[in-house]
C-alpha cells in the first residue's frame, strides 16, 4: 500500500460521557446520566486542556514532525479535541479538519447508555451473550462488534493511502477505534489485541503513532503507543478511561 509517511492516532479528550459514566457506575446506577446522543457528547473542561496541551507539545516540534492532514470522526468530543489541538499551534491554522464517519465511535444499540451493571439488570440475555462470545465478537442489537469496526477501518485505511501517500496524518477518534486500527496495521490476531486492552486503557487525548519504514514494500512501523508525556509536561492530568464496555461512552 502507499501509506502515509507517518499516521499518529490521537484519542479524544476527557468528556462529559466518561465523568458521567464514572459518577454512574460508583453509584451503582443502570444508566450514565446524560440527555443528548453519543455523537453530541462534548470535551469536559479538563477534556479542552488535554487538548491544548497536545497542541502546544506539537507545536514545539520541527515542522517535519507536525502533522498536515487532520482526519475526524464527526462526533462532537472528536472534533473539539481537534479544533483545540490545532488552535494550540499543534498544525498550521490552514490545514482543514476533515470527517470522516467511518472514525466514529462504535455504535451500542439497545446498549447505549448503560452501565456494565445497567446491562446485567436491563438486557440480562445481552450480557450472558457477550461473556459468551466475548467483546471482540458480540454486537448486540442494533450495534456493532469489534469486527464490524473493523471492517469500516479497513476501507478508511485505503482511503489513506489513496489520497495521503507520504504525507503526515493525523486522526482524531475513539479508544476502540485506536485498538481496531493497531489490529488491522501490525496485523494481529483477536488474542493479542485484547491482551493490549486489559494491560491498560488508552488514555485521553494519548497518541499512537506509526512511521513509514523505508525501502521497497515499506510498512508502517509502531514507534509510540498511549503515549501521555506531552500532558504530564504541560501539568496537566492525565485520564485514563474505560472501554466503552457495555455502553460506557468512549
Amino acid at each position: 500500500m502507499n501509506w502515509p509517511s507517518q499516521l499518529i492516532i490521537v484519542r479524544h479528550g476527557q468528556s462529559a460521557g466518561n465523568v458521567a459514566r464514572d459518577e454512574a457506575h460508583e453509584t451503582l446506577a443502570d444508566r450514565i446520566a446524560l440527555n443528548n446522543r453519543d455523537a453530541d457528547v462534548p470535551l469536559s473542561e479538563l477534556g479542552y486542556q488535554q487538548a491544548k496541551a497536545l497542541g502546544r507539545w506539537f507545536a514545539g516540534m520541527p515542522e517535519h514532525e507536525r502533522p498536515e492532514v487532520l482526519l475526524s470522526s464527526p462526533y462532537r468530543r472528536a472534533l473539539q479535541t481537534a479544533e483545540t489541538f490545532r488552535a494550540a499551534g499543534g498544525t498550521g491554522g490552514d490545514v482543514p479538519i476533515c470527517f470522516d464517519e467511518r472514525l466514529r465511535e462504535k455504535e451500542f444499540g439497545i446498549l447505549d447508555g448503560l452501565t456494565t451493571t445497567g446491562v446485567a439488570n436491563v438486557f440480562p440475555d445481552q450480557a450472558e451473550f457477550r461473556r459468551l462470545l466475548g467483546k471482540f465478537y458480540h454486537r448486540p442489537p442494533g450495534g456493532e462488534s469489534w469486527c464490524d469496526v473493523i471492517l469500516r477501518l479497513r476501507s478508511v485505511l485505503d482511503t489513506i493511502s489513496l489520497h495521503h501517500c507520504n504525507q503526515r496524518v493525523m486522526i482524531f477518534t475513539h479508544q476502540v477505534v485506536v485498538l481496531c486500527l493497531r489490529y488491522i496495521i501490525e496485523t494481529l490476531d483477536e488474542a493479542a489485541i485484547l491482551a493490549i486492552d486489559r494491560e491498560a486503557d488508552v488514555a485521553n487525548c494519548s497518541i499512537t503513532e506509526f512511521r513509514l519504514e523505508p525501502g521497497d514494500g515499506g510498512k508502517l512501523a509502531l514507534t509510540r503507543y498511549n503515549v501521555t508525556a506531552p500532558m504530564e509536561q504541560a501539568e496537566t492530568p492525565v485520564t485514563r478511561e474505560p472501554d466503552a464496555i457495555a455502553g460506557r461512552r468512549g
